[in-house]
């Protein structure tokens, strides 16, 4: 299915990066490689392309973080949009995957993340959409047994001039 999701401005450094990443097509193709039914689905990892790096699903990414960006009223509803990221073990600054994230399947499963990971877009159409996915049959890792594929995600580049021309 298709889903139509809105980048925060406030999050600059996350909508530009996602924005970056979508527009190179480096998720084209890319698994849903985690999904917690009740929880969220989560892609974004590169080595999800590759069914021979299985057992490393998760662990993949550009060689970069990007720093928290915590704003408190965005928060983790139904469709939200967050960066994936590190535990805070050995992630004490709370910084975002290069590329990982996750959308929020349901809110109150999700509400303890509220501050700890940066949201940076929302559901706008296609709640369905990650319904479906949560509820595909998983094996013991929340892996779908089935591939869940995204084909594509495209940005709206006239959006990205906007916000550019906001900011200055």
């Amino acid at each position: 299915g298709t889903m139509k999701i809105k980048l925060y401005s406030q999050t600059p450094l996350h909508r530009e990066n996602f924005a970056k990443l979508a527009l190179s097509g480096y998720y084209d193709g890319l698994l849903f490689h985690r999904v917690i039914n009740g929880f969220m689905i989560q892609a974004g990892d590169p080595l999800s392309k590759d069914p021979e790096m299985k057992d490393k699903w998760g662990t993949g990414g550009p060689d970069y973080t990007i720093p928290a960006e915590f704003i408190p009223e965005y928060t983790h509803k139904k469709g939200a949009l967050a960066a994936a990221r590190r535990g805070d073990a050995a992630n004490p600054m709370k910084e975002s995957s290069g590329s990982q994230f996750y959308i929020v399947q349901d809110e109150a499963g999700c509400a303890q993340l509220n501050g700890e990971y940066t949201v940076f877009g929302e559901t706008l159409e296609g709640l369905n959409v990650i319904d479906a996915i949560a509820a595909v049959e998983k094996d013991g890792r929340d892996r779908p047994l089935n591939d869940v594929v995204i084909n594509s995600i495209k940005i709206d580049e006239s959006c990205l001039v906007k916000a550019e021309e906001a900011a200055e």
